[in-house]
């Protein structure tokens, strides 16, 4: 079996995965009540903002960061390393090209944003605006960086990649807490960030041309591989603009149609919920190249990745949704105070079970674009939007941010659904295992459902209690294969020993 997809490879890189995203958000747990305390829910909200730029705005660069990764990947998987500096010096100047371009649109686009959309008050919109301008600025660094992550994840370097992404990851919270002392001007805190995100740019360099010397022979732009490019690329942009549109358009609506205190009670659960689903963003991350390299190499190997891929993310999220939907008022009201527990507990629970049901779509979504058809994961995308949008719309005038979370949850089911059928036309699945998927499924939504109307904190300590139990017999016998329940049990004869 090739190094570079052999288990031990993906079970190291996932952990490095989970380091990297689990500290940040430790952190994140411990900076969002400071800063809402200082900075008031309003100049809060647009901070909120800012981070969703600098976290998404990756999306400019037409969908070539991910397509880099995916032909690598495939490159590597068909022997032809030959041509892949060429590869990666014209897909990095053109997502220069294309970063510059975004800062334009942006910088024409914040007035607009600032003085006529969002909410903000008239005190706030003039160091909003320069905000924007700024964070307007950092799009090329923003694109460039995240091309250079693409290629050490395509050679599975993601204990390089976490590196880098650790300390930017604790930064881009601890830094604007470390200013906020001396000065809460949205200007200052995103001059910070921008800051931050040029020291992370400069390091990606040298990490590059360790892997892949043949890049310090000099830049080699071919122009027949813009085509290749463009062309996987071009469907991938579909998804990094309409995806994260449909992720991040709820709270900017919130904003337009309710008030940005209520942009901080969404997006506070929003925030912290959905870096829970740092586990299968750990393996989904390891998993895309791996789909890439075996699919065309080794196919059955890719669908038994696909089939452990599903079945771990289920068994690392279950109790930990499980238990935030069950105390997710206790939760906020103990870190956030009783106002923030009135205003977002409803907005947690849905929440936490839209990542639980998105968590199992990450890995059919990967798998997709793995085996080189994003034009589909597009084309649902498509289709979801104008649908999303209605719902959306609809639900927040009538529900506030209570409509906007169920409005997510409702895109997310019918995303997912969607994606495991594509999934069959790749990797056909035997109809009896498909049903025992769709009958736990149901179960664990059932469970979640039932979560939601406990009240008092005994019969939710009981409930949670008795429902891990039957998890974890349930698991044992119906979800791990034979294969998987001997190394379990293989790995505890040692603990078993050692008593």
């Amino acid at each position: 079996m090739d190094e570079l997809i052999h288990r031990n490879i993906l079970v190291r890189n996932t952990i490095w995965n989970l380091t990297g995203q689990l500290i940040p958000l430790i952190v994140a747990i411990f900076a969002l009540p400071p800063f809402i305390r200082i900075l008031g829910t309003d100049r809060f909200g647009v901070l909120a903002l800012a981070w969703v730029v600098i976290g998404y705005f990756s999306l400019f660069d037409l969908g070539l960061g991910r397509a880099l990764t995916q032909l690598i990947s495939k490159k590597l998987g068909e022997v032809q390393d030959q041509e892949i500096p060429s590869l990666i010096w014209t897909a990095l100047f053109l997502m220069l090209l294309l970063g510059i371009a975004g800062a334009l649109f942006m910088v024409i686009l914040s007035p607009w944003l600032v003085y006529d959309i969002l909410k903000i008050p008239e005190a706030l919109q003039s160091e909003t605006m320069y905000s924007f301008y700024l964070l307007s600025m950092s799009i090329p660094v923003i694109i460039s960086t995240a091309g250079m992550q693409g290629i050490l994840k395509a050679y599975q370097r993601f204990g390089l990649v976490n590196a880098v992404r650790i300390p930017f990851g604790v930064f881009i919270f601890a830094g604007p807490l470390a200013v906020l002392p001396f000065s809460q001007n949205l200007l200052s805190l995103v001059s910070i960030l921008v800051v931050g995100l040029l020291i992370a740019w400069v390091f990606h360099f040298p990490l590059c041309f360790r892997i892949i010397p043949a890049l310090r022979h000099g830049i080699a732009i071919k122009y027949a591989l813009i085509s290749p490019l463009f062309r996987f690329g071009s469907w991938m942009t579909v998804t990094n603009i309409v995806g994260p549109l449909m992720v991040y358009l709820d709270r900017f609506l919130i904003g337009a149609l309710v008030s940005m205190s209520a942009v901080s009670y969404y997006t506070t659960p929003y925030e912290v919920i959905t870096k829970i689903g740092i586990l299968p963003a750990a393996l989904v991350g390891v998993l895309f190249p791996a789909f890439s390299h075996s699919y065309v190499s080794n196919r059955s190997y890719t669908a038994r990745l696909f089939s452990q891929g599903v079945r771990f993310v289920f068994l690392g999220m279950f109790p930990i949704i499980l238990f935030i939907v069950i105390f997710a008022n206790e939760a906020i009201d103990f870190w956030l105070g009783a106002e923030f527990a009135r205003n977002s507990s409803f907005v947690l629970q849905w929440l936490a079970a839209g990542v639980f049901i998105n968590s199992l779509g990450q890995v059919a979504f990967a798998m997709i674009q793995g085996a080189g058809r994003p034009d589909l994961t597009a084309k649902l995308h498509l289709i979801e939007l104008p649908l999303y949008l209605l719902g959306v719309y609809w639900l927040i005038n009538t529900h506030g941010i209570k409509g906007a979370a169920i409005a997510w949850v409702a895109r997310i089911g019918i995303d997912t659904v969607c994606l495991f059928g594509m999934v069959r036309w790749f990797l056909p699945t035997n109809t009896s295992i498909l049903l025992k998927k769709i009958v736990t499924m149901g179960a664990a939504l059932l469970t979640l459902s039932l979560a939601t109307i406990l009240v008092s904190v005994g019969t939710k300590v009981i409930f949670l209690l008795v429902t891990l139990m039957a998890f974890a017999v349930s698991s044992w016998l119906l979800i791990l294969n034979h294969e998987e329940r001997v190394l379990i049990a293989n790995r505890l004869k040692p603990i078993q020993v050692s008593k």
